[in-house]
């Protein structure tokens, strides 16, 4: 287990805010109960900082006939919409809700090159609203495979999330299973997949990116 890039500065602020809290309850001379409550918010802010920004390496076995998940979470929308954005026509749409426990590392859900990429700033509607995959801060992006088969998934932000982070741009190859992003906090990743295309996870599913397998194209 490694600890992301992207956590060092959250890192750096918990630890310097509990010194100091820490520092000024002994300087202050603070009695045993309030210090020991101390304790105990201090190891909760820092093990929630490292629990958050937490990084599992994993074996992606490579699969061009597969859409791997691309992030850990919860299944909550499977259904077919209208893509208007790139496609502009009917797609099935996999929805990925990210919990603050879950791991907010984003994967490549399949290899190939990055035929468009585009970002978006928005709002922060709560990440499992109809229209946070619209309306949000939020990046869109649309990977193509050596088949020719085209993939468009989203990086969504939720209410608390303020930052989304990425890896890629336009013309770039990836490869499946390989980081793309990371998300801070609540928030989604979207997939939309051609019609009849083989959907391998129901709703409410709990599914873990680079690993579970969402659908064969």
């Amino acid at each position: 287990m490694k600890f992301h890039k992207e956590g060092y500065t959250s890192l750096a602020v918990v630890v310097l805010f509990i010194f100091v809290i820490n520092a000024l309850a002994d300087y202050y001379d603070a009695s045993d109960t309030a210090k020991w409550m101390l304790y105990l918010f201090s190891a909760f802010l820092l093990i929630t900082v490292l629990q958050f920004f937490r990084s599992p390496v994993r074996k992606v076995t490579v699969d061009e006939k597969t859409v791997l998940c691309p992030a850990d979470g919860k299944v909550v929308v499977i259904e077919e919409t209208d893509e208007t954005e790139y496609f502009k026509e009917r797609r099935i749409q996999v929805s990925i809700f990210m919990s603050p426990i879950n791991v907010h590392v984003n994967r490549n859900p399949i290899s190939g090159i990055v035929s468009y990429f585009k970002y978006h700033p928005g709002k922060y509607l709560v990440a499992w609203h109809p229209k946070s995959s619209t309306d949000n801060e939020r990046t869109t992006v649309v990977v193509k495979t050596s088949s020719g088969v085209e993939v468009l998934f989203r990086q969504i932000a939720g209410a608390m999330a303020r930052r989304i982070v990425w890896y890629i741009k336009e013309g770039d190859a990836v490869t499946q299973g390989d980081e793309f992003g990371f998300i801070k906090f609540g928030s989604r990743v979207d997939l939309f997949l051609p019609l009849g295309t083989d959907i391998n996870v129901q709703l409410g599913q709990k599914v873990i990116g680079g690993k579970t397998v969402i659908a064969k194209v």
